[in-house]
């Protein structure tokens, strides 16, 4: 007659089946990931490859969302207010600087356009005064959701004007702004007058390790149970 199964062994198997129902858990829910970020990569890509649409109006702001409009390509036209721009921390493939945010006014609501990078020592708008032109502008570029709070474990601090996001409401307040989109353009590589600010650098990518988590997970899933059936079976 077989000895029955020590209390130890019963807690042990039963722990390692636990996890290894968990690691199937995990692995399946990355599958799903993957299937999801896939998708939304494709979406996106299409967004990049399709002619630009008029910047969304106030009716439209409520059904703004990151699935359906981050990275759509929009224009719009209307008047720079290069008084009331905000300098962004930014670290680009040009080096650390700012990233210049400028309301735009066109007809009956304003955006805010990132008009793109420059250096530190471009930070003094009388450095590039040439490309803050006046009158008419007409933008090219993509949909961005606005950015709040501020920066990796770095807050936006408005009342000192340093800016670790671009936080269009907080901008907006902070500049006294009025009515603004819920969003903010990257300006497209255009070049402004002077070569500052330097448009165009949007960075569009999305990790996809979705995979290799699916699998680490199986494996530890299939080692677990391997682990529990030699366990059970010791003695």
């Amino acid at each position: 007659m077989s000895a029955r199964p020590s209390a130890a062994r019963i807690v042990l198997t039963g722990g390692l089946l636990i996890l290894m129902l968990a690691g199937i858990a995990l692995g399946v829910w990355q599958f799903r990931r993957m299937a999801w970020k896939q998708a939304l990569i494709a979406q996106v890509e299409a967004r990049l490859r399709a002619p630009p649409v008029p910047a969304p109006g106030p009716a439209d702001w409520a059904a703004i969302s990151a699935a359906r409009d981050a990275y759509r390509r929009v224009t719009m036209t209307g008047t720079f207010r290069h008084d009331r721009e905000t300098l962004v921390q930014a670290v680009t493939q040009r080096g650390s600087g700012y990233w210049v945010l400028t309301p735009l006014v066109g007809r009956g609501f304003t955006v805010l356009v990132n008009r793109g990078f420059v250096p530190a020592a471009a930070r003094d708008p009388a450095q590039r005064r040439a490309g803050n032109g006046a009158g008419p502008a007409r933008i090219n570029g993509l949909l961005r959701l606005s950015e709040p709070g501020g920066g990796f474990l770095r807050a936006n601090d408005p009342a000192r004007d340093r800016w670790h996001s671009r936080d269009v409401a907080a901008i907006a307040a902070a500049r006294r702004l009025g009515r603004v989109a819920p969003y903010f353009i990257d300006a497209d590589a255009t070049p402004n007058r002077g070569g500052l600010p330097v448009g165009g650098l949007t960075v569009v990518r999305f990790a996809d390790n979705h995979l290799v988590y699916a699998l680490t997970w199986l494996a530890l899933a299939a080692g677990c149970g391997v682990g529990a059936a030699l366990l059970w079976r010791r003695g």
